[in-house]
């Protein structure tokens, strides 16, 4: 049985991450990849489906825990009755191979640790094969299965029933290093790793990245611990920005409601690669729209929702057996009722052969904003831009499945609309503001069309609110980013009535659901909790209509609900307190940093008007 999905801190090295609980535990980590088959993986059953530990042997040792500055060494202090020691966890990503490094630092008195090592290859559908090798240094030993290999340096170990386990002590000064790589069996191992130098140069690596960000006030430290996550969920060689690190973690305990988010979303990436550009990381966006052209590549009528690290196109949707998925770990007074698995455990994602009209929008503007503050069009970028209009064009009337991904009937969403009303206005803008080549009058007709089409179709005069979509009278979260594309003012009427109809539709326990679930449109059973990305959407539109007091409440309540480490998942149970869903979630934490740029926007600090000086000094360069 896993921990609560807040008790896992994250470290990565801009290729996979691991899940390391505040037991010690590591309980989730994919290699070589976030999107590979899994190496520890008791987060989605027990430790017998692999898990690393590094904890103290007394009972009821405890444990605090933070990251060492502005990185992802995560250090754990453990109080025992016989002394103190420090635990840092982290991974290279400077390192050729992957690896992770634990070293235990003894702070005071002399404490007995103990290590358990069950390793999983392919979802704990492979038993590895092991052997000692002290050819590779000391009490090396190496685990092989298929196309996988991990060798493993520190302390002795020794097997029982397939776990291999130590027992060791550590005095008050002395350090015990251990280092796990992973490399492909059909080579040999890497050599060990110097960690005085490989913790001094990775703690270096994130700092200095860290460093370059433009931070608004008051929000300024969760806003850099998140566009950290953001880049720790950016893979380093392709580019490609994944959802978030696990599979199957429910939206609903002990329901179906399970995806596996270790892929890149066109919608996601582009948000992601936005709240980086506005924060003082315009490098990356090269980066990205070379992947977005690789994934893309040819004809823009393939284009996927969503794609694989490398821009793989097939993601195809599948139940893992061997795993029984997430169990909430339970609780006195959900005694008469043990909590079940969240089942089935998913790899791949039918979304990937959705159609949602709405990411052209995302991606335009991501686009867009990138030209805004400078960033120069390559030989294939525009061109890009310009092919996907064309398609669009030519289906912009299509109905589709939405934001959320709704796996019933294809609908005329009113964001996703909305979204191609965007992706067509920048396509305008471009031409007649940039003196890029286009057919800018056949793409003003149909933004005006959807304009006159979206404001009578999609909105009720009744009730005066925007409407989930064409033909409903329903409302959804996702029409609070109406006023934040520019579709409408943040205080038109219309936005304010349909602010309103959300508060009364959509707040649970102070809190946003994305929309009613009750009425059927997502095709799945059951309901969910409240989406963390949807509040601070709200916050947002209430910091840019003038409800300032209403949006710093709200943040601060939602910053209060990150894990003692900064991270956060998809939703919030707020009768249990407790995160809900994948974790850490870029979509949650891309809208943790816009809603903190909204307050400082309103509220005029210092922080928001260097930043906005700081954006149009480069919009100016770019001019002259």
């Amino acid at each position: 049985m896993a921990l609560r999905i807040e008790d896992y801190a994250l470290i990565g090295d801009c290729h996979t991450a691991a899940l390391v609980g505040i037991d010690g535990s590591i309980d989730w980590l994919c290699l070589p990849r976030f999107d590979s088959p899994s190496s520890f993986a008791a987060l989605l059953g027990t430790p017998e489906h692999g898990r690393w530990l590094v904890a103290p042997s007394a009972p009821g040792a405890t444990a605090t825990r933070s990251y060492l500055g502005n990185t992802f060494l995560l250090s754990t202090r453990w109080q025992t009755p016989d002394g103190e020691v420090e635990v840092v966890d982290t991974m290279l990503p400077e390192s050729p191979y992957r690896t992770v490094v634990r070293r235990i630092r003894g702070i005071s008195g002399r404490v007995r640790m103990r290590q358990e090592l069950a390793i999983r290859f392919g979802y704990a559908d492979a038993l590895p094969w092991l052997r000692q090798a002290p050819e590779h240094g000391g009490n090396a030993i190496v685990a092989v299965a298929g196309p996988d290999a991990v060798i493993v340096r520190g302390p002795a170990l020794t097997a029982t029933d397939h776990v291999h386990e130590s027992s060791f002590e550590v005095a008050e000064g002395e350090v015990v290093d251990i280092q796990l790589s992973w490399f492909r069996s059909h080579l040999s191992p890497p050599h060990p790793v110097d960690v005085d130098a490989a913790l001094e140069s990775t703690a270096a690596w994130w700092t200095e990245w860290a460093d370059a960000s433009d931070l608004p006030d008051p929000y300024s430290g969760i806003v850099r611990r998140s566009l950290l996550v953001l880049r720790a969920l950016t893979h380093e060689e392709t580019g490609g920005i994944v959802a978030a690190a696990t599979t199957s973690l429910p939206e609903q305990f002990g329901g179906p409601r399970n995806w596996d988010y270790r892929y890149t979303w066109i919608r996601d990436a582009s948000l992601t690669l936005s709240a980086l550009m506005l924060h003082g990381y315009e490098e990356e966006t090269g980066h990205w729209r070379r992947w977005l052209l690789r994934a893309i590549a040819g004809d823009p009528a393939d284009i996927q929702t969503m794609y694989g690290l490398g821009g793989e196109r097939r993601l195809t949707e599948y139940v893992v057996d061997s795993l029984p998925g997430y169990t909430e770990p339970p609780s006195t007074a959900d005694a008469a009722h043990p909590p079940v698995a969240a089942a089935p455990v998913r790899v791949g994602n039918g979304a990937s052969e959705q159609y949602q009209g709405d990411i052209f929008g995302e991606l335009m503007i991501a686009l867009r904003e990138a030209r805004r503050i400078g960033v120069d069009e390559d030989e294939y970028s525009w061109p890009l831009q310009r092919a996907l209009l064309g398609f669009l064009a030519e289906n912009w009337q299509r109905p589709d499945n939405g934001i959320w991904e709704i796996r019933g009937p294809q609908v005329a969403f009113t964001h996703s609309r909305a979204m191609i009303w965007a992706a067509f206005s920048c396509g305008v803008e471009a031409v007649r503001e940039y003196g890029l080549a286009g057919d800018a009058d056949l793409w003003a007709g149909i933004r005006d069309t959807l304009r006159t089409e979206i404001e009578t179709q999609g909105y009720d005069p009744v009730r005066n609110t925007f409407v989930q979509h064409y033909g409903s009278t329903e409302v959804d979260a996702s029409l609070l980013l109406l006023s934040q594309i520019g579709f409408v003012a943040a205080d038109d009427p219309r936005m304010l009535g349909t602010v309103k109809a959300i508060e009364e539709d959509l707040l649970h326990e102070g809190l946003l659901l994305r929309y009613r679930t009750q009425s059927g449109v997502d095709g799945l059973p059951g309901g969910e909790h409240p989406f963390l990305a949807c509040s601070f959407w709200l916050v947002g539109q209430y910091a840019r209509s003038g409800r300032l007091a209403d949006a710093t409440a709200l943040m601060d309540r939602l910053v209060g609900l990150a894990n003692d480490v900064g991270l956060l998942a998809e939703e919030y149970d707020v009768q249990g307190s407790r995160q809900v869903g994948n974790t850490p979630q870029a979509f949650s934490h891309l809208a943790l940093v816009r809603a903190a740029d909204a307050i400082a926007q309103a509220s005029g600090s210092q922080a928001s008007g260097a930043l906005a000086s700081g954006t149009d000094a480069r919009r100016a360069a770019r001019k002259v």
